[in-house]
């Protein structure tokens, strides 16, 4: 009697979990998905460079600066977007002016 309420295999999975629970899942996946898209919603700018994208080009645009150096890391970006970029260096936005 001990090993059969011990067994796993013994309960139905599906009795254990609620009929409500897939409803209520449903509006709350809906809101956390809305709310994620007004947290990443931002301004356009009108100034040329790498993308935010949740943080990512920070990270891509500071490292790229840390591995080739200011001087190439410089004139890539000015190569790819132009005369005036704006990157990102240790978190802070930062615009590269060069012609």
């Amino acid at each position: 009697m001990v090993l059969e309420t011990l067994n796993p295999m013994h309960y139905n999975i599906t009795s254990l979990v609620p009929d409500t629970m897939p409803v209520a899942t449903v509006p709350i996946l809906i809101l956390m998905c809305f709310l994620f898209l007004i947290w990443n919603h931002e301004e356009t700018s009108s100034i040329p460079g790498p993308g935010y994208c949740l943080g990512i080009g920070p990270l891509i645009s500071h490292g790229r600066f840390l591995w080739m150096g200011v001087g190439n890391a410089c004139n890539y970006y000015n190569k790819t977007y132009g005369d005036f970029v704006r990157v990102w260096i240790s978190g802070e936005e930062t615009f590269i002016i060069s012609k």
